[in-house]
């Protein structure tokens, strides 16, 4: 049986919430709604419904009029097994001596790597997209230039690949965190599928708004491989959690906002130290002076 998604976008945050609310009564009614930034710097928003009948055209395009949102594009969506597809199409990836595979690639890995096994999943960070890729190559060369960080945190964790890059290869604490339950449980399963389940501690917080990320700060290494709209939230937060001379690495930012968010961590005294830039995304690691 089909599945049907229909998309549009707005200029504004405020229409576009508004309108998937309206959504939520639509008849047929919505397997889901969703309603999101678009990190493309337009400043625009997307909205999108999911459907198991065919929703009705005339009605989306008055709801679309009504909201002020462009008109409605309707696909039928087969239905597929994703994450089965994702295990086949993905390759390995290699950043630096990082290798991170899926269970499918395990006799690829070569000798001498630092392993990470990441199963496809419903959680951001399998080592793919720029943003991952760049954090494990950052944390590579601040490795080899002689840092040795013992307290790490890892926010907006993902599967948590970051945190296990670091405890495979430093006697570090090390704690990772996201405010997405489904990523929690794909974080935990990760650490116990790489033995590191007494090395790796996840938790389910938004930012650094838990006892135990609190009670383990300051950090001398934090990952935040989240969005600009986060990271700019985060900003005075992160750098309270920091210790004098200790390093973050940022990324999920495009190209296009890296000065703006590098200027709004030197307002809470950290320096830029390193940018890394993979296709339209940038890595920036900042030091806490």
């Amino acid at each position: 049986m089909p599945f049907y998604s229909a998309l549009t976008t707005l200029a504004t945050r405020e229409a576009a919430e508004a309108l998937a609310e309206s959504l939520e009564g639509f008849d047929p009614e919505p397997t889901g709604v969703g309603c999101f930034e678009i990190e493309d710097g337009s400043g625009r928003y997307e909205v999108g419904a999911y459907f198991e009948e065919e929703p009705d055209d005339i009605v989306l395009a008055l709801m679309a009029a009504i909201y002020g949102a462009a008109p409605f594009a309707v696909s039928e969506v087969p239905q597929t097994d994703w994450v089965a597809h994702v295990k086949r199409e993905l390759q390995p990836v290699e950043a630096g001596r990082f290798f991170v595979y899926g269970s499918h690639d395990a006799d690829k890995v070569p000798e001498g790597s630092v392993a990470l096994l990441i199963e496809a999943a419903m959680a951001f960070g399998t080592g793919h997209h720029g943003t991952t890729k760049g954090c494990l190559l950052a944390l590579d060369r601040i490795d080899r230039e002689g840092v040795r960080a013992r307290n790490v945190a890892d926010i907006g964790c993902g599967t948590a690949v970051l945190a296990m890059a670091a405890a495979a290869i430093w006697d570090c604490a090390t704690i990772a965190s996201d405010i997405d339950p489904v990523a929690v449980d794909v974080a935990r399963s990760n650490v116990a599928a790489n033995g590191q389940a007494g090395r790796v501690e996840v938790v389910e917080a938004a930012g650094f708004d838990q006892s135990d990320l609190r009670s383990r700060a300051p950090y001398d290494l934090i990952f935040a491989n989240i969005l600009k709209g986060p990271l700019l939230a985060l900003a005075p937060d992160l750098a309270a959690n920091l210790t004098v001379g200790g390093r973050a690495i940022l990324s999920g930012i495009l190209t296009s906002q890296a000065d703006e968010l590098v200027q709004k961590y030197m307002s809470f005294g950290l320096a830029p130290a390193h940018r890394e830039d993979i296709g339209e995304w940038v890595t920036l690691e900042l030091v806490k002076s």
